[in-house]
């Protein structure tokens, strides 16, 4: 398997992104992650979608660490400053879940509040099902955890199309279309600095097609086992999903209805912002992670 790894020096000078980096060996690569707030606080889970990084959490940390929380997001394999096998074939939807898996045992999270949009919440409601043992609460946004046992929306398709045979993959260009205000040419970059070039972007690329649209997926049955946990889940559940977002609208109903841990909660739609929720609504959606943990 062929890894590379994206300079330092690709990440210099980000905008608002100062914080210190952190890596763990992960079946023989490299995770980053920013750690941030005191070591003895309860952790907050940070886990980004498709094609972003941690990077998209840079106004969701400082608050979250004012309030006296320790807020952790991890790059995935293939994004951010983590290590990228070049190789689509070397990304699975069970090689990233045992991935993080193995994140949050070798740091030792536990009574976690888990963040999570796009596929930060495929991959973090599968953690949050199989080891529910570390997890105290769930904040989804902009997520769901598809079975293949329904058809996906015709955006997603769409999206799934265009990175599969797409000769051009601009990340930044795609976070600025899955947002309401206009990205200005620096965070942009930004967003372009783990990929500077077209190998560097496989894990990108494969996680449209990782997503279970059928049901003999290979993903499907252990979805299916989450789905029967979280039915189960008695935890408290939020849900902050965006107003203006083609392919997550109306994912949150479903687990309104089917997760106990939802019920009484105070669920929030997001005005004025689309899938990347976390660049246009940063710090409101820190403030209800924090209340959501204040309040329990």
């Amino acid at each position: 398997m062929k890894i590379l790894r994206t300079a330092d020096e690709r990440f210099e000078n980000l905008p608002d992104y100062d914080f210190a980096a952190h890596y763990c060996d992960v079946d023989n690569m490299r995770m980053h992650y920013v750690d941030e707030g005191p070591a003895n606080s309860p952790p907050v889970l940070l886990l980004h979608g498709e094609p972003s990084w941690s990077y998209l959490y840079r106004h969701m940390i400082p608050p979250i660490v004012s309030a006296g929380l320790r807020a952790v997001a991890p790059d995935f394999i293939g994004f951010g400053k983590s290590d990228k096998p070049t190789a689509q074939s070397d990304y699975s939807y069970e090689k990233h879940v045992t991935w993080m898996k193995s994140f949050i045992e070798q740091i030792d999270l536990r009574n976690i509040t888990l963040f999570c949009q796009d596929w930060g919440a495929l991959i973090g409601l599968r953690l949050a099902a199989e080891n529910e043992e570390r997890f105290d609460r769930i904040v989804l946004a902009n997520g769901t955890l598809p079975t293949g046992d329904q058809a996906p929306p015709r955006a997603f398709k769409i999206w799934r199309a265009f990175a599969r045979f797409s000769p051009w993959f601009p990340i930044g260009r795609i976070i600025q279309f899955g947002t309401v205000a206009d990205l200005s040419s620096e965070i942009v970059a930004a967003y372009d600095a783990p990929f500077p070039g077209s190998s560097y972007k496989a894990g990108a690329r494969a996680f449209p097609r990782l997503v279970p649209t059928t049901p003999d997926d290979p993903a499907a049955p252990a979805n299916r086992a989450a789905w029967d946990a979280l039915v189960k889940w008695q935890k408290p559940f939020l849900t902050a999903f965006s107003d203006r977002d083609p392919i997550m609208r109306g994912f949150d109903k479903v687990f309104l209805k089917r997760v106990p841990g939802a019920r009484d909660q105070p669920h929030t739609t997001i005005g004025n912002a689309a899938h990347f929720l976390q660049e246009e609504k940063g710090p409101q959606l820190a403030k209800i992670v924090i209340d959501f943990i204040k309040n329990q």
